[in-house]
Parts: structure tokens; C-alpha cells; sequence
């Protein structure tokens, strides 16, 4: 027997928001009835809509949905490193779709800057977009011509003043990649799975921003990106481990599960990861498989949080720890 959504009542105490993982081009118009079928209250979108693809960021600029969305490193594809230039297939001097894909999303982009949404009294606060992940400062060129950022602490800094501008005392961090501190083996949310394989190729601005936002008093339930793929590189048969909770709580969640469409002998399969807040708490994340009726064809248990406290399944993780604090 196949299992109906969720009947949800939108309120306060209670918020229902779908995280979609990377895109990579499958997005189709049956993805914004999905969505009101399921009753979310909120949509956020973690990047990487296909290679600098305009048309179907246009098509998502139309969600008749409150939403947020960052960019991904193959949101700049063609403009951010040089392989990338020289391979453009189109006239850059004519054309920029990086650009024009800013342009579209607007103020729903929240990359360096925050989005708010009185109704669920809660901000989302943006990482660093087109993030490449890992432990170096890559297209240099391209976040100084972009963004007047020169490095990791501009960038921390630029992190910070949006979730200090945000009006809201709970703050969802929305980024492409997560924060370093989340593991270094391949395995791990943000762990590097090609060769040589291991290392935390998370954002260390990310993760300063963090902290300096926790040190203020303001809570963080849940950070949310994508960028590593649930399945791993090298093997078949394991996956990655997609969540982790800090020491304060807060839920951090890779929902890069791709390909995010996938056609089954029902038809058309589509995933998303479904994040249940109350009171200003994560109590439940779901990987949901929808069929072509948008019915729940399959539903996946990644986190629940019952009397407050934590399944010993779910790893826990020290909370984010800003470097210069850490050597005092």
C-alpha cells in the first residue's frame, strides 16, 4: 500500500520545509505540484541547477512557494575557473549567465545575504555561493570581480553581517557545500571521495560564521547543503552519511541525493528531503520518494528528536568552533 503525504497545519510551532538536493537539470513542472501536494511551508533549493542553466532557474523563479536558494559551483561552470572560459559555449561578451541567473532568483538568492520569512519567524542565512568546497581559496578572480571578496575572512565576515542583519533569532544556514567539521573520510557530509580520497572539504567560512552566529545568542537549527553526493565515488555499496548534530543541537543536513529524478517501471520517482521544525527544533528529517501520483513511494528515517533527546545513531559532532577561540 502506498503512503500518503503528510497532512500538515502550517503554524508557528510547526514548519514543514522541503530541501531540494542538487538539481543537475532534473526539475520538471511536476515539481512545483509535488511540493504543494506535500503542504511544505517552505522550500530550499542547495544549488548546482545544471551547468550555469538559465532556463531552468527562470522556471524555478516562478515557485508559487516561499523560498531561498544558493548557488553552486556548476552554477558558474563557464565563468569561474579557466577551463571553464575557455570551454564557454557561449559568447561571453555578448552573454552572462551567471549573471542572469542572479538576476532571476533576486532577492531569493540569499548567498552573502539573508532572507527572511516573518509568517515562520525564522531567516535564512546564505553561505558563500558557487562554493568549490575544501580547505583552499579557489577562483580567486571570480569572487573579487563578483563579490569584492578576497579570501576566507572576507568571505566569514561577509557570512556574518547577514545573519547579524537578519532580524530573526532563529537562523537556517543555506549553503551549496557544508561547513568544515563535519568529518574528513570520504564517508563523511563534506568528505573529499576522489583521489586522494579523505580529507574535510568543507567551507571554512561557513564554519566560522557558525560559530560567531551561535556566540551571539541566536539559534541555528539546521544548516542544509549538497555538493557531495549521497552516493560515494569510488564504491557502489556504501553511502554516505548524509546528517550530524552538534553539541547545541543544531542538525546539519547534505540532501545531494542525485539523480533527484529517476524512472522506475511506476513511472517518473522524485526525491526530497523533508525537514520537520517545532519550537524552534529540528524534530524530524525525512528522504522522501515520491511517485507519479505524488504519492509517498518510499520514505527514509534520517533523524528523529523525541523528549529532546538525540538517537544514539545519529553522530554527534562538537559544536563549530571559530579558530582563534579554539587556542585560547
Amino acid at each position: 500500500m502506498t503512503e500518503q503525504p503528510h497532512t500538515h497545519t502550517s503554524g508557528p510551532q510547526s514548519i514543514m520545509i522541503a530541501v531540494i538536493g542538487d538539481i543537475h537539470d532534473a526539475w520538471d513542472q511536476e515539481d512545483p505540484k509535488a511540493l504543494q501536494h506535500l503542504g511544505v511551508d517552505l522550500v530550499l533549493f542547495v544549488g548546482d541547477f545544471g551547468n550555469e542553466a538559465v532556463d531552468l532557474v527562470r522556471a524555478i523563479s516562478t515557485l508559487d512557494l516561499p523560498y531561498a536558494a544558493a548557488f553552486g559551483n556548476h552554477d558558474a561552470w563557464y565563468t569561474a575557473t579557466p577551463w571553464g572560459t575557455k570551454n564557454c559555449p557561449y559568447d561571453r561578451t555578448q552573454e552572462d549567465w551567471v549573471a542572469q541567473q542572479l538576476d532571476l532568483l533576486g532577492e531569493a538568492h540569499v548567498g552573502y545575504a539573508h532572507r527572511t520569512f516573518s509568517e515562520l519567524d525564522l531567516s535564512v542565512v546564505g553561505g558563500r555561493p558557487f562554493s568549490w568546497g575544501g580547505p583552499d581559496w579557489r577562483c580567486a578572480g571570480f569572487y573579487q570581480d563578483r563579490f569584492d571578496v578576497t579570501g576566507f575572512a572576507d568571505s566569514t565576515a561577509r557570512i556574518v553581517a547577514a545573519a547579524t542583519a537578519a532580524p530573526s533569532e532563529t537562523i537556517i544556514f543555506l549553503g551549496h557545500n557544508g561547513p568544515t567539521g563535519l568529518g574528513d573520510q570520504a564517508e563523511d557530509p563534506c568528505g573529499k571521495d576522489w583521489k586522494q580520497r579523505g580529507g574535510d572539504y568543507g567551507d571554512p567560512d561557513l564554519r566560522d560564521a557558525i560559530a560567531t552566529t551561535y556566540s551571539t545568542g541566536k539559534r541555528v537549527p539546521l544548516v542544509t547543503f549538497g555538493h557531495m553526493h549521497h552516493n560515494l565515488r569510488h564504491t557502489q555499496t556504501v553511502l554516505r552519511k548524509r546528517l550530524c548534530v552538534d553539541v547545541n543541537g543544531t542538525v546539519y543536513l547534505n540532501a545531494a541525493c542525485v539523480p533527484r529524478i529517476v524512472k522506475t517501471e511506476q513511472g517518473l520517482h522524485r526525491n526530497f528531503s523533508l525537514v520537520t521544525l517545532q519550537n524552534h527544533q529540528v524534530t524530524d528529517v525525512k528522504l522522501v520518494w515520491l511517485d507519479a501520483e505524488f504519492n509517498i513511494a518510499s520514505s527514509e528515517t534520517l533523524f528523529t528528536r523525541s523528549d529532546e533527546l538525540v538517537p544514539s545513531s545519529t553522530p554527534i559532532i562538537p559544536a563549530p568552533v571559530l579558530p582563534s577561540l579554539a587556542n585560547e
